[in-house]
Formats: C-alpha cells, sequence, structure tokens
C-alpha cells in the first residue's frame, strides 16, 4: 500500500468519526502504521488542502484529529445552524476556570474561590459534558470531586490540558478582564457558543489563582472552537 492510498484511508476515517481520533486508532486501521506515521500523513494531507483552497483542514485536539471548517466560513456557517448555539455565561466561564486550572476539585473548593454557590453552574456544566465526576476526595464525608472532559478540550480547541494559559498569562490578562468590567460589559458579552473523557488530572496552582478567575474567564471567552467539525 502506497502512501496515496494510506492518505486516503486516513482521510476517510478521520472525516468519518465525529470525535477526535487519536493517531494510535489511525494507525489501527492502517496495516505496520506507526501513529508518527500518521502524524506525516495528516501533515501531508494539509498540505494539499491549502493548495487546492479547500475550506477545512484536520486540527490537533482533544487528544486526536478532527476536520474542521476554516473559521473565515464561521459566519455562513452561522446562518444555517438549524438550533442557535449554546452559550456559557460569566459564572459558568468562572467556574469552569477554576475546575480546570484545580482539578480533581470539590464542588467546596469551586464555592470558596467564586464566594458563592455553585450546585446551579456544576449541573449545567455536567450536563453540558464540560465537567465530569472524577471520584471522591479522601476526606470525611467524600464529597465528589470535578474534572474537565474531552468534550472541554475539543470546544476550546485544546489539544491537551498543557495548552491552557499559564498562570503568569492570565495573571497579566487581569488589568484587561478588570477594564471590561468598568466599561459596563454585558452578560453577553462573556458569552461563549458551543457548536461542537479527561486527562486524569492536572496540578493545582494554588491560592494564587483566587485572583485571577475574571482573567482566565476572560481568556476563555476570547477563544471559539476552530471551525466546525464534519
Amino acid at each position: 500500500m502506497d502512501d496515496s492510498e494510506k492518505r486516503r484511508i486516513v482521510e476517510a476515517v478521520i472525516l468519518g468519526t465525529p470525535e477526535p481520533l487519536s493517531a494510535q486508532r489511525v494507525a489501527g486501521v492502517i496495516p505496520y502504521a506507526k501513529p508518527a506515521k500518521i502524524k506525516k500523513l495528516v501533515d501531508e494531507l494539509n498540505a494539499e488542502y491549502i493548495a487546492q483552497d479547500r475550506a477545512f483542514e484536520i486540527v490537533e485536539v482533544a487528544g486526536g484529529y478532527q476536520v474542521r471548517t476554516l473559521p473565515e466560513f464561521a459566519t455562513q456557517l452561522q446562518q444555517i445552524q438549524p438550533q442557535r448555539p449554546l452559550r456559557l455565561s460569566k459564572a459558568a466561564l468562572e467556574t469552569l476556570a477554576i475546575v480546570a486550572y484545580k482539578q480533581p476539585v470539590t464542588r467546596g473548593d469551586v464555592e470558596d474561590v467564586r464566594g458563592v454557590d455553585a450546585g446551579a453552574v456544576m449541573r449545567s456544566l455536567l450536563e453540558r459534558k464540560l465537567v465530569k465526576l472524577a471520584g471522591h476526595k479522601e476526606v470525611p464525608g467524600r464529597p465528589m470531586l470535578y474534572g474537565t472532559t474531552r468534550r472541554f478540550l475539543e470546544v476550546f480547541s485544546l489539544e491537551s490540558l498543557e495548552d491552557l494559559p499559564s498562570l503568569r498569562q492570565l495573571e497579566e490578562l487581569a488589568p484587561r478582564a478588570e477594564s471590561a468590567e468598568d466599561g459596563g460589559a454585558t452578560q453577553s458579552d462573556l458569552d461563549v457558543d458551543l457548536d461542537t473523557d479527561l486527562p486524569e488530572s492536572v496540578a493545582p496552582v494554588g491560592p494564587a489563582f483566587a485572583p485571577t478567575v475574571e482573567a482566565a474567564a476572560a481568556v476563555f471567552d476570547d477563544v471559539e472552537p476552530v471551525g466546525k467539525p464534519h
């Protein structure tokens, strides 16, 4: 089997699967192929798409590959969407940021940072499959632990949790978030479209994270999925 046929198989399996496919899974359908070879074939496919001026590309997201339309066509695609995209409020973004950076985390941990009840927001994030149950904390009462999901990575176009902005970057963005509040940002200004399960944990960032929650929300507010998955 030559590389041309292998590229066609890679294109077919990625295009035909709604969720991101890992290089290892793609390699499993091509005789004698290794994950490193799949990455090379994907790069070649993307080079072909650029040369042919196609409207889509293969992106690495949530630990796998997915075919997505180019961001420049977002306006046209939104016009034909049958349903209004789901949205995240500022409160949900803040809660999601806390979970992402401090996971595995309890509801009480989230409430300690935000200073308000987080029950309704956590339920909403669970229903949207951006957050999932990640076990119990071994303390009296054994409260539930929460972590982000693969869908969280997919929605925010992250290959892994390591691609999240660093704490230093968030601190640098804090003044911008404060300026937005001073300018009278509305609730809709802080919404994120969601048009589209978890590395086990990420090291907690500690108490220094608390002052940067608004900045973390601002980061997520600025990030939109790269195109629409096919």
